[in-house]
């Protein structure tokens, strides 16, 4: 551990598998005590006792980020077992039904935008209530490049919820940095996790596709988009606010 994290409090929705748990990880490395919500149980037991294989300090909450009650309990949790809160990584979402926008029910609009914006707004409302009253912190919110930088057929609903996820945290920069609290968002593109699979692909299918698609030739690795988490988490990025990071290895560009 290099200790840049040292005494810091840090909470991870969305933290039991993939991008969340490597960034789980990468938090304790630099010294931070990582609480670690999401929907499975296992999952979340999974990733504590990795950290803790590695000598660092974990924890887990479960929590739908849907539920208001469950939201305001996981802050409240995290604050009374731990002693302060100090950094957030609101991580958890969904890609929800994809298909063409006329063919999707209510419900599928509002599954997606449950998790990935009215989920991601209540874990805010919560951590910023407790980071304002208690000498600030650092929140990072994850978009996407599917979203504010690039459309894809079929997938109306996901880049919705995530073009208003990068609005809703700029917007909120602005209005939380006078009381200390630090606001950015990161937007990945294809990433080494099930997601950058399409329907029938495998491995070889997958890295084909992305080579001809993305400047770079591959999907990101779940540490490449964990190392930008903790640079936002960092003092190194101490004038960075209201910032919309795009990890997509040029995708967007």
């Amino acid at each position: 551990m290099t200790a840049q994290l040292t005494g810091k409090i840090a909470l991870v929705t969305g933290g039991g598998t993939n991008i969340g748990r490597t960034t789980t990880l990468t938090l304790a490395r630099e010294g931070a005590t990582v609480v670690v919500a999401g929907r499975s149980a296992q999952s979340l037991a999974e990733t504590v006792e990795a950290i803790e294989a590695e000598g660092g300090k974990g924890d887990s909450i479960v929590v739908d980020v849907t539920q208001q009650d469950e939201v305001e309990r996981m802050v409240v949790t995290t604050v009374k077992r731990h002693g302060g809160l100090h950094i957030a990584f609101n991580n958890a979402g969904t890609i929800g039904k994809l298909g063409p926008l006329a063919e999707l029910t209510k419900e599928d609009w509002s599954q997606v935008f449950d998790v990935n914006t009215t989920g991601l707004w209540l874990s805010m409302k919560y951590e910023i209530e407790h980071m304002r009253h208690n000498g600030g912190g650092v929140i990072i919110n994850s978009a996407s490049n599917i979203g504010s930088h690039a459309r894809r057929p079929g997938m109306a609903a996901y880049a919705a919820s995530k073009a208003a996820v990068s609005v809703l945290s700029r917007t909120a920069a602005r209005e939380y940095i006078a009381d200390g609290i630090r606001i950015n968002t990161i937007s990945a593109g294809g990433t080494d996790t099930p997601m950058s699979y399409r329907t029938g692909e495998n491995t070889a299918d997958r890295d084909a596709r992305v080579r001809s698609a993305v400047p770079l030739g591959r999907v990101a690795t779940t540490q490449e988009i964990a190392n930008a988490v903790l640079w936002l988490t960092s003092d190194q990025s101490s004038f960075v606010v209201g910032h919309d990071l795009v990890i997509d290895g040029g995708a967007t560009a």
